[in-house]
């Protein structure tokens, strides 16, 4: 598992414990429901970084070419 999809799995969870009102220790810290903003931009970003990672491996530039005749 690459450490991109270890901390979407960890903001994963520290989202959920927010929304059911459970406690969640975040980077020593207690995770509460008004973080949830915080925490869902930190998991998109890790989900960009993921998405770097995977096209960057497949070979694939990160952008399109169109051809204009």
């Amino acid at each position: 598992m690459t450490t991109a999809q270890q901390m979407i799995d960890y903001y994963t969870e520290a989202e959920v414990a927010a929304l059911q009102g459970r406690q969640f220790m975040f980077n020593g810290r207690q995770v509460m429901l008004q973080d949830l903003t915080q925490i869902r931009a930190g998991r998109k970003e890790w989900e960009r970084k993921q998405a770097a990672e995977q096209a960057a491996a497949s070979g694939l530039p990160g952008y399109a070419l169109t051809r204009f005749e």
